[in-house]
C-alpha cells in the first residue's frame, strides 16, 4: 500500500497524484513537487488515502515537500512576473502584428520555464516574439495555443444558468458533446440556447443525457393508449427526469404517471430506438 495525494497546480486545473513521502498534510496545504522536469508549487485536493500497488498504472513521483514561508514568497514573486510578461507580451503582438490573444502566463516555481497561453484564428509565426520574451526574462519561453473552451476554463464567467462556469468550478477534463445530445432531450435546437459562452455546446448537455437516453429507449410512443390508476387515457408527454409519462385522461386533464404504473391498452407500442 502505498499513501497518496490528489494535488493542483493551476485554479481548477487537472488532478495530479503524487506518494504523499510520508509528509503529513491536509487539504489546502501547499507542497513543492516535479512536474515536467521541473519543480513547482501546488496546492492539496484530495486527502491522503492508501492505494494498492496493483492499483498505480505509472510509477508516482514522490512530494519533495511541504512549501515553506520562503516558498511562498518566490511563488508571490513569480505572480508578479507573471504580470510583467501580460503587459510585454501585448506590446509584442502589437510590434509584431500578430493575431494573437493572451489567455494567460504562468511561470514555473523555480522559474525554469514561463508560459504562454493564447488563442488564434490561425497558425502564428511567433519566433521573433519568443527570441525577445527570452531575452527579457531570461528563463525558457513557451507559447501553447488553446481552444476557446480551455480559454473559458482559464478567465472563467457565468453560464446561462447563472451560476459560476462548470469548466472553471469543478470540471477537470471535456468531455465530447454532440448535437444528437440536444435533440434527445427535446431541447430547442437553437445555438443561442445550447451554446456557452466559449461558443460550444454546453457541457451540461452531457449530466443527464444517459438517464434520457435510457428512458427513450423503453417509454411506449406518445399516442399510446394506456390504464392507470387515476383512469384510462393517452400518452401526450414524457417526463424522464422522473421516470414519467403526461397521460391525457378521457376527462381531458392531464396527469404525470410513473412508467411503472402504466399498462398499455392499446395504439402505438414501438419502442423508442436511439442510436449510440
Amino acid at each position: 500500500m502505498r499513501l497518496c495525494i490528489g494535488i493542483i497546480f493551476r485554479e481548477n486545473g487537472r488532478i495530479h497524484y503524487y506518494d504523499s513521502n510520508n509528509i503529513k498534510m491536509n487539504i489546502g496545504d501547499k507542497l513543492i513537487c516535479h512536474l515536467e522536469d521541473s519543480l513547482e508549487i501546488g496546492e492539496v485536493v484530495t486527502p491522503p488515502q492508501d492505494i494498492d500497488e496493483g492499483d498505480i498504472s505509472n510509477p508516482l513521483s514522490k512530494v519533495v515537500r511541504k512549501a515553506t514561508h520562503y516558498d511562498l514568497s518566490v511563488d508571490e514573486i513569480n505572480k508578479n512576473k507573471e504580470k510583467e510578461g501580460i503587459k510585454k507580451f501585448e506590446e509584442l503582438v502589437d510590434k509584431y502584428n500578430l493575431p494573437m490573444k493572451l489567455v494567460d502566463v504562468h511561470v514555473f516555481f523555480d522559474k525554469s520555464k514561463m508560459i504562454f497561453y493564447f488563442t488564434s484564428e490561425k497558425r502564428v509565426d511567433f519566433r521573433e516574439m519568443v527570441k525577445e520574451l527570452a531575452a527579457t526574462f531570461k528563463m525558457r519561453i513557451e507559447l501553447r495555443q488553446i481552444g476557446v473552451r480551455d480559454e473559458a476554463k482559464i478567465i472563467g464567467g457565468l453560464g446561462p444558468c447563472g451560476r459560476k462556469l462548470c469548466c472553471k468550478s469543478f470540471l477537470k477534463d471535456f468531455d465530447s458533446i454532440s448535437i444528437k445530445m440536444a435533440k434527445d432531450q427535446n431541447l430547442p435546437l437553437n445555438p443561442l440556447k445550447i451554446s456557452g459562452i466559449c461558443g460550444r455546446l454546453m457541457c451540461c448537455l452531457k449530466y443527464e443525457y444517459e438517464d434520457y437516453k435510457k428512458f427513450m429507449q423503453k417509454v411506449p410512443e406518445i399516442g399510446t393508449n394506456v390504464k392507470t390508476n387515476v383512469g384510462n387515457g393517452k400518452i401526450c408527454n414524457y417526463d424522464p427526469l422522473k421516470n414519467s409519462v403526461i397521460v391525457e385522461l378521457e376527462t381531458e386533464t392531464k396527469k404525470a404517471v410513473p412508467l411503472d404504473e402504466i399498462e398499455i391498452i392499446e395504439g402505438p407500442e414501438k419502442r423508442h430506438e436511439k442510436n449510440e
